[in-house]
């Protein structure tokens, strides 16, 4: 199976370090690894775009579905580009598809998506998407 998508399909990246942990017994990353990166790279974006509070915000995302596809192994250490992109903005959901690079590289190394249900943090009942989030969410959504 190939890649589906390239670095000009997203719209925002976060570098991120591996770090010595990450490797496994094969001498390349871990697969469960890629998930803390998921969701490294898609928090960072709404905590830096100031659609989210990660202890204050009345709504909190909770990961109802979640996929990553592998194509070429990285390994510690590497500085890799996580990068990012909405699909589908729904009233109190969202699905992310995220691409991990190697840098300089057009191809991503794993590609996959989370989709986050979003609640209200008291009642953990679904919740709209409040304006400031929902404004972030369409800033990096692909058409």
């Amino acid at each position: 199976m190939a890649a589906s998508t390239t670095r000009s399909d997203y719209k925002h990246f976060t570098p991120i370090q591996t770090r010595w942990m990450d490797n496994d017994v094969y001498a390349h990353v871990n697969n469960v690894v890629y998930y803390s990166f998921f969701d490294t790279i898609v928090n960072a974006y709404l905590v830096g775009e100031g659609a989210l509070n990660i202890e204050k915000s009345d709504v909190i995302g909770l990961v109802v579905e979640t996929h990553c596809s592998y194509f070429a192994p990285i390994a510690f250490p590497e500085t890799i580009e996580g990068a990012l992109r909405v699909a589908k903005i729904g009233n109190s959901s969202v699905r992310y598809e995220i691409g991990i690079f190697k840098q300089d590289a057009d191809i991503p190394a794993a590609e996959g998506h989370f989709v986050h249900v979003y609640v209200d943090r008291e009642s953990r009942r679904p919740a709209e998407l409040p304006p400031a989030l929902r404004k972030a969410l369409e800033r990096i959504e692909a058409h």
